[in-house]
């Protein structure tokens, strides 16, 4: 089966209307796509009274990519308020509790940042965060072109198929060191996902600290037919290998993402049963 969502369900306005509330957007989300990715779980542990919402607000076949804790891949590089990472491993897999007993939980994302190369040292890391997540499903995404180069590119699939890690494939622009070439290989037969980035060379170049409105640029990109048609073709492909695969429109800086959505989900030929009802207008 291919599941075609979003990153996150609050800033795509085009789904919405204007008075709609911001704790009542994921229901009318969950109204037009069957997934959506989490991504308030990347900045922090989100509390059980949090997913135990979420999880009511959508219908029963709905499934979440949980975006893992900036903790846990490196990404927060100050002191984490946790006393050691068993202590916050254990809190993120608690705060999953909710959407394990929905059975709404389609995977944890450890998504990497672009200075996590591919060295021993971060080799053995990922073997922790396997373990720690015990039989977890999880999806594993590098930012650092290392693990794709000719000398590590057949190593780093052999061990994500070792180690039972679904393949997170990425649509972003090449942009040196901290991007990473499309890599359309499932390494897990039960699920793989695909994440699409868009491809601005120049927003994804762009230093964060250069000013406060980076995110409206990084992800400026609308894909065009021709783009997504070749994608069509990749996951057919993949999806002969892959029981389900789960394809996210992260390319939203201008408010595509849920367009492309849409038209890639025309493309297929996919139309989803078992969605939540939508908002009916005045008329």
């Amino acid at each position: 089966m291919i599941y075609i969502g979003l990153t996150g369900w609050g800033d795509h306005d085009t789904l919405y209307t204007e008075d709609l509330k911001p704790r009542d957007k994921l229901a009318e989300y969950s109204s037009h796509f069957p997934v959506v990715e989490l991504d308030a779980s990347f900045y922090a542990i989100q509390p059980v009274r949090n997913t135990l919402k979420w999880v009511k607000d959508t219908p029963e076949k709905f499934r979440f990519v949980v975006k893992a804790y900036q903790g846990m891949t490196g990404h927060e590089r100050n002191e984490i308020p946790f006393e050691n990472k068993e202590i916050m491993f254990q809190a993120f897999k608690d705060s999953l509790k909710p959407f394990q007993e929905a059975d709404k939980l389609a995977m944890v994302l450890f998504q990497f940042p672009p200075w996590f190369e591919c060295n021993r040292e971060n080799v053995n890391y990922l073997r922790y965060c396997k373990k720690m997540m015990d039989d977890l499903p999880i999806a594993l995404e590098f930012r650092n072109q290392s693990w794709y180069c000719e000398k590590f590119r057949e190593s780093t699939i052999s061990f994500m198929k070792q180690n039972g890690w679904i393949h997170s494939v990425a649509d972003e622009p090449q942009a040196g060191e901290g991007s990473i070439p499309i890599v359309p290989v499932v390494t897990n037969s039960s699920m793989t996902l695909i994440r699409m980035h868009g491809r601005n060379v120049h927003g994804w170049t762009k230093p964060k600290n250069a000013d406060t409105n980076w995110r409206e640029v990084r992800y400026l990109y609308k894909y065009n037919r021709e783009e997504l048609l070749e994608w069509k073709e990749r996951v057919l492909e993949l999806s002969k290998d892959s029981k389900d695969i789960i394809v996210l429109f992260n390319n939203n800086s201008g408010g595509d993402a849920a367009g492309n959505a849409k038209e890639f989900q025309q493309i297929l030929g996919i139309e989803y049963e078992g969605l939540a009802p939508k908002q009916l207008g005045l008329f």
